[in-house]
């Protein structure tokens, strides 16, 4: 932005309050440079401004401060654009005006910032004369002196402001032959002297304990903030002074505080980052490796090394990006210094040096040794690999796991040059893997995976052989690498699949098949699982293979034919397989720019190409064999079939690619006549019954739609000929469906949609001829056509639009989701072509007559042509049409004129009196996307007619009409204001407003209360609708706002608030187990145990009666009783009844809140299935019905839980068969109360006695149904 914009911007519009005095003086300045008929240059406003800052700021104090800060902001602005020989001649002058406002006590941050601003265009412009003067002169030292001491001031944006000026002007020395500015000395100088006190006076408080310990804490970060913006500023610290920041740095980042340590670790990544940036700074790192290294702390120091090791790590990766040759000499030495530290007891510095060792690894190792090594790198690699070796000796035992990690770091940066100076260390770490009593078999497979994808499986399986089928005497089987094998196996010598895996497996199988159709041993099982985890690693073998020219050849080729046909259980792995040999090449190939061989894993772009070239050669009979194992696999298995055809079919040559799709349409049409129709019925029949094949021409017309991408425009016509006859079997839906998918597949290929263009108007004519053929299955895909072939419309054929219309309007009411949303988008599509522009040729529409007038395209006309269906003679089209405006209305409201809103709203209303529900309903949604999407000015002078309309559907409870309403109205407060919406709603239905009103008021006072008391106030659900225009159409008030209180609201938040009751369970699933045996999930039988409810537990039957107890008072004897039947209880019903026995007294507590779901009709058929009540299985497995009553099911039941114990042989007073006499007197009986749902009640008593209760004679007090309570203890027998 130049001067003159700066100053326009201040002088026409000044918003801020701060901005308005700067206005102020700037007009003044104007005012005053034209009565001295002086040209507004940077050189006049400079002038003027300096000599009226001297008026305002002085030594004895600033006059105004408001006009001070104004003259030092348009100077700041200013300054910049100054000649710099006036600026230099002028420093010393402006410098003493400046620092008035620079050191003034009372000085604030907008002054301060502007006179810092002032500063740094002054100190750029400085030659290296000015900057050799001292500081005790009025000099530009001593101006970045003063910088210094405000570049920790406390106040953030002052301190950022002065960090900035001290960057910039570091950035830009003075022409000199010095590396660094002349000013960084002095800079590094006096922030190292800062940092040093700042640090001592922390350290004093932390060792005195005084309070306030942590105060200079921020002072602390403050100046390393500084020491970071100078080591950043002025290329890399000084060099002079390197070592004493690093020996305080090191000390700083010991710090317990993590921030102190975070930033003193920024520092020396500033510093490293810098060198690798800057060319001539990196003459500094040799000499700051050093001073680090020479800083080494004690082996023992837990706080202070591991920071320490991370410096190191980081100097030397950027040194091994500086001077890679040399840093790669040093790593030997580098490795033996830093893998001492492993031997430390210490965790956290075994770790810090693992993973040193691993960043040494990572960084320090060229590309070059890895493809290139020269004589003297191989005897570098050597020493490191003896090293690394030594480091799984007993020496190191305690850090062998931070040791493997390291091991499988280097085996993944040296890549195959790992063979052979690794090779003791795969077969150490594997024998140590084998020993059974090893602890750290995880770490351990980590590096022996690493190995065989560094190495290679040859070379591992070289060293530690599978040993499998009988391993040899003394040796184990290693059977456990064979996951290993499968994970890591990855650009190796494919040949050696075929002499190791192959001899191997057929061992295996022979073993399997010699053992014939007798029932399966252990041992057959396992050989069957081992030839399957064979098999799995071919994909790995597959993937960029070395030798694939060599080692895939005919004989491989048909041996992978025959498993494809012949073993079910290996052809995902098979397929796999040949889709890796295929796409790992085309991978390389479609890499740009130069090749790089360890990018490409040692396969150049020519030898991928070479590898495609000859899997080309195999592509049609290995198309011929995946077509016909895909023809005899069931659906649910074809996805991995499918993608290797892909595979195939992308490197096939051309002409055995007509060949092959010649075969297959060949086939297609010898199977049409085979088919016979089928209905959509004997679809879903089929689909029940899994094992069932589809009829071949549906396989071959799977077959020809993949095929289709890749076919030449030559072969076009044959498939879109083919697609017509499909198109037209109306007795078979799934193959018109899968006719419909031909269209969007060839729009995935640049040829495809090209021949798609070009062949438009016949794919109109046959979308529009086929339109009654067309079945409900296959509208999806059909739609998806339609949306094809509008993409491609050209200006001159949009009278296809009219022409479809009808159909996808209609579609819009479909049954199916996935089509209604086809429909909606398809909409959309439509109108957006038409919005393009073009002619509408009226006449070509078949509905239309020939004298029809061609009209101009636009979105007015299409919303005439979708309004046409309106006039419908049935309600279900015009229920349509309204759904399908409401649709465009909400994409396209605001791109059309108002006159077309307000008929289309004047046209609802009439549509919104009918007395038919369909229609209704669709005029509904339209109210809803017009209340929320609508501006407020169409909207708010239509509210008492609307309102008036739709409060008659809030009456009527069929298909949610009241809910709908009332959402509609929510709406309508939430945008107008409760007050507009009650004066335009008719009196008699003003309670709804009132009740709206009074649950807003309801739900805000809650919120303040649980604001008030910190409560967390539970977040709304997000959206669950796919689009904005689901969301208007079918979300409501209630869910996405806090102003709903709606009837589904009102259900959702019942079955929500007894879901929390249950134990916050929402759309749980029960697994019901038997006791004794665990559920099998395998079993077919399990589906039968899996409950979306919470299952009862069903009543359970004495394991013995053999135990019996005499009661003491009556003398009878009770089987089954327990010795603990005196012990308390409590028992709670799910209504909350409550009931405890403690020595005698009754306490009952009667809830009864009703807290019935809408489950509770569920529950009931559940508890029907498995409850107490459910049929169980006798002797003789003959089914047993229970009719027994229990305990407060009935005033008449005489076997609940508590009158086990609670009979008396004596008892005179008691209610209906059987009450029981309270110990106060009076009449006994209690009242009762039904069970809920799902509530668990205990057989024979709650304290496991059990045994018949004896029935007594009708007493005195009984007769009357649920007696009162009696007051005191209920006296059990």
């Amino acid at each position: 932005m130049s001067l003159e914009e700066k100053l326009s911007k201040i002088r026409d519009s000044p918003k801020l309050q701060s901005q308005q005095q700067t206005a102020v003086v700037l007009a003044a300045i104007e005012a005053t440079l034209r009565d001295q008929k002086s040209e507004p240059t940077p050189t006049a406003f400079f002038a003027a401004l300096l000599s009226l800052l001297k008026s305002q700021i002085s030594t004895t104090g600033i006059a105004n401060k408001e006009t001070a800060t104004a003259v030092i902001y348009l100077l700041d602005l200013v300054t910049p654009h100054v000649p710099a020989p006036l600026l230099r001649s002028k420093f010393p002058e402006i410098l003493q005006s400046l620092a008035p406002a620079l050191t003034h006590p009372e000085a604030e941050a907008p002054l301060l910032k502007s006179s810092i601003g002032c500063l740094e265009s002054l100190l750029v412009v400085q030659d290296a004369r000015a900057w050799e003067q001292p500081q005790t002169e009025i000099s530009p030292r001593r101006a970045v002196a003063g910088l210094l001491n405000i570049a920790v001031d406390h106040r953030p944006k002052v301190r950022k402001r002065a960090q900035d000026a001290l960057s910039k002007v570091l950035k830009n020395p003075p022409p000199s032959p010095s590396l660094d500015h002349p000013a960084a000395d002095m800079c590094a100088e006096t922030a190292l002297m800062m940092l040093k006190n700042v640090a001592e006076a922390a350290a004093k408080q932390k060792k005195h304990k005084q309070r306030d310990g942590q105060a200079n804490d921020p002072a602390l970060i403050h100046t390393l903030q500084l020491i970071k913006t100078v080591a950043t500023a002025s290329g890399g610290w000084p060099s002079r002074k390197i070592d004493v920041l690093c020996e305080l740095l090191l000390n700083i980042s010991r710090s317990s505080n993590e921030y102190l340590t975070m930033a003193a670790f920024e520092i020396f990544e500033v510093i490293f980052a810098g060198m690798v940036e800057d060319e001539v700074s990196s003459a500094k790192l040799p000499r700051l490796l050093e001073v680090i290294s020479e800083l080494q702390p004690s082996k023992n120091d837990s706080s202070l090394l591991p920071p320490w090791i991370a410096v190191i790590s980081r100097g030397y990766e950027v040194s091994a990006q500086i001077e890679p040759e040399d840093t790669f000499a040093k790593l030997p030495e580098l490795f033996t210094m830093v893998s001492t530290f492993l031997e430390s007891a210490s965790h956290n510095i075994r770790v810090s040096a693992s993973e040193c060792l691993i960043s040494f690894m990572a960084n320090i190792i060229p590309d070059s040794v890895i493809l290139e090594p020269s004589v003297y790198d191989e005897k570098t690699l050597e020493k490191v690999a003896k090293a690394a070796t030594d480091l799984l000796s007993v020496r190191f035992q305690a850090a062998w796991m931070e040791v493997f990690s390291f091991l499988a770091a280097m085996f993944e940066t040296l890549r195959w040059r790992s063979d052979p100076i690794l090779r003791p260390i795969v077969k150490i770490v594997g024998e140590l893997r084998s020993n059974e009593s090893f602890a750290g078999k995880k770490e351990a497979d980590a590096v022996i995976s690493r190995a065989i994808g560094a190495m290679g499986p040859d070379v591992v399986l070289d060293i530690l052989p599978l040993n499998l089928p009988r391993p040899p005497p003394g040796q184990s089987g290693r059977v456990w690498m064979l996951p290993l094998l499968r994970d890591s196996v990855h650009n190796t010598k494919l040949a050696n699949f075929r002499s190791e895996m192959v001899p191997l497996s057929e061992a295996l199988y022979q073993k399997v098949i010699d053992h014939g159709s007798r029932e399966k041993t252990m041992e057959i099982k396992v050989f069957e699982t081992v030839v399957q985890q064979i098999w799995s690693i071919l994909p790995g073998y597959c993937d960029l293979p070395l030798d694939l020219v060599e080692a895939f050849d005919q004989s491989f080729a048909e041996m992978l034919a025959n498993l494809l046909y012949g073993q079910a259980d290996l052809r995902t792995d098979v397929c796999r397989a040949l889709q890796n040999l295929i796409d790992s090449n085309k991978a390389v190939v479609e890499l740009e720019g130069e090749d790089d061989l360890l990018l490409q894993s040692r396969v150049s772009k020519a030898d991928a190409k070479k590898n495609l070239a000859h899997l080309a050669g195999f592509a049609s009979n290995m198309l011929a064999v995946l077509f016909n194992v895909y023809s005899e696999t069931l659906p649910n298995y074809r996805g991995t079939i499918l993608r290797t055809i892909n595979a195939f079919l992308s490197v096939i040559p051309e002409k055995e690619l007509m060949e092959t799709f010649e075969r297959v349409a060949t086939n297609l049409e010898a199977s049409l006549p085979e088919t016979g129709p089928q209905t959509q019925a004997e679809k879903q029949k089929q689909d029940k019954a899994h094992n069932k094949m589809p009829p071949m021409s549906h396989t071959l017309m799977d077959l020809v739609i993949t095929t289709s991408l890749y076919l030449p425009r030559d072969s076009y016509p044959s498939l879109f000929r083919m697609a017509a006859t499909m198109i037209d079997k109306d007795d078979d839906p799934q193959l018109q469906k899968k006719a419909y998918k031909l269209i969007p597949r060839l729009a995935e290929s640049e040829t495809g949609r090209e021949a798609l263009q070009s062949r438009n108007g016949e794919l109109q004519q046959l979308l529009l001829q086929s339109a009654e053929k067309a079945s409900a299955p296959a509208r999806r895909d059909r739609l998806a056509a339609i949306a094809q072939i509008i993409d491609f419309l050209p200006p001159t054929d949009l009278h296809f639009v009219p022409a479809i219309l009808s159909e996808v309007v209609i579609s819009a009411k479909e049954v199916n989701e996935k089509a209604r949303e086809a429909a909606y988008n398809l909409l959309v599509a439509m109108g957006e072509k038409m919005a393009e522009g073009g002619t509408v040729v009226q006449s070509k529409v078949p509905s239309m007559g020939t004298d029809a007038p061609t009209v101009e395209a636009s979105l007015e006309e299409y919303f005439t042509m979708v309004s046409a269906g309106l006039a419908a003679s049935t309600p279900h089209m015009i229920s349509a049409s309204i759904t399908a405006i409401t649709r465009i209305l909400f994409e396209f409201h605001t791109r059309i004129s108002k006159e077309t809103v307000k008929n289309l709203l004047e046209l609802m209303d009439i549509f919104l009196q009918n007395p038919n529900r369909e229609i209704v309903r669709s005029v509904l949604g339209f109210v809803k996307v017009e209340v929320i999407t609508l501006p407020e000015s169409l909207v708010r002078p239509r509210l008492k007619p609307l309102l008036s309309n739709l409060m008659v559907w809030s009456h009527e409870h069929k298909a949610h009409f009241k809910a709908k309403v009332k959402h509609i109205v929510e709406r309508m407060v939430r945008k107008f204001g409760v007050e507009a919406v009650e004066q335009a709603t008719p009196p008699e239905d003003r309670k709804l407003i009132t009740n709206i009103r009074k649950a807003r008021d309801a739900r805000k006072k809650k919120k303040l209360l649980g604001e008030e008391g910190d409560e967390e106030v539970e977040e709304k659900p997000k959206g669950k609708f796919e689009s904005e225009y689901d969301q208007a159409v079918y979300g409501s008030e209630s869910e996405d706002s806090e102003e709903g209180d709606s009837e589904d609201e009102f259900v959702r938040s019942r079955q929500q608030v007894n879901g929390r009751a249950k134990g916050g369970q929402k759309g749980g699933t029960y697994i019901i187990e038997d006791e004794d045996e665990p559920l099998d999930l395998l079993s077919n039988r399990a589906m039968g145990n899996i409950s979306s409810t919470k299952p009862l537990r069903q009543r359970q039957v004495p394991k013995s009666l053999t135990k019996a107890k005499r009661d003491e008072e009556s003398g009878k004897l009770i089987l089954g009783a327990s010795d603990d039947d005196e012990e308390p209880t409590t028992s709670k019903s799910k209504k909350g009844r409550r009931q405890v026995e403690d020595d005698g007294d009754v306490l009952m507590d009667v809830d009864d809140n009703d807290t019935t779901t809408l489950e509770a009709g569920i529950n009931a058929y559940v508890d029907a299935i498995r409850g107490r009540d459910a049929a169980q299985r006798g002797q003789r497995g003959k089914l047993k019905f229970s009719n027994k009553k229990r305990g407060g099911e009935d005033d008449m039941d005489v076997d609940s839980d508590d009158e086990k114990k609670a009979r008396k042989a004596n008892s005179g007073s008691g209610m209906g068969r059987g009450g029981f006499k309270a110990r106060s007197g009076g009449g006994g009986g209690f009242k009762t109360q039904r069970k809920g749902l799902g509530a668990v009640k205990q057989r024979n008593g709650a304290s496991g006695g059990g045994g018949r209760v004896e029935k007594s004679p009708r007493g005195k007090g009984g007769g009357k149904k649920g007696g009162n309570f009696g007051r005191g203890a209920w006296h059990g027998a």
